[in-house]
């Protein structure tokens, strides 16, 4: 009977001596949005951005004087030469279309180069929450936002985000 009662106790002490999981989480949106290398990647290619529609409306603008100076053209020889009009607007017409190819293609090519910068800064946030939760001591961080709220509930002093945020931004400043 006293062996029954202390294995009773040693277990009751192991149990005890545990630690508890230490558990925080964090709002992903504001994590990421608040994220200064993120925020500076949106400002640089804003200004890419700005700089291709200034590229593409000048090149619009010079398309279209060429359009109006190779109409009238097309009119003028019509009269005389029809096939060599009807040449002329299908040329104007072939250059329209490249035009539209190549600013399309520069589009694709900025929305690539932004998607995957953006995808490397999601990935630098989340190994760095991973780094922060070791260092800290936490078994669990969990994410939530408002668009897939994975944490129902949490105590606010549970709530990572500020501390991430800051953290986050401490290390980013320290790299440049």
């Amino acid at each position: 009977m006293k062996n029954i009662l202390y294995v009773a106790i040693a277990m009751l002490v192991l149990a005890s001596c545990e630690k508890p999981n230490k558990i925080g989480f964090v709002d992903n949106g504001v994590v990421i949005n608040d994220y200064q290398e993120k925020i500076d990647l949106e400002a640089k290619y804003k200004a890419k951005d700005e700089a291709f529609r200034k590229r593409a409306d000048s090149i619009g603008l010079a398309f279209q004087t060429e359009a109006q100076k190779t109409q009238a053209e097309a009119q003028r020889i019509a009269r005389s030469n029809r096939k060599k009009a009807e040449e002329l607007m299908t040329g104007l017409q072939q250059k329209q279309q490249q035009l539209q190819q190549q600013m399309q293609v520069e589009q694709q090519q900025l929305t690539q180069a932004f998607q995957a910068d953006i995808d490397s800064v999601i990935v630098k946030v989340k190994d760095f929450v991973g780094a922060y939760g070791k260092t800290n001591g936490y078994n669990y961080i969990l994410g939530t936002s408002e668009a897939a709220a994975t944490v129902m509930y949490g105590e606010e002093k549970s709530d990572l985000t500020k501390a991430i945020v800051e953290a986050i931004n401490a290390d980013y400043k320290k790299a440049e």
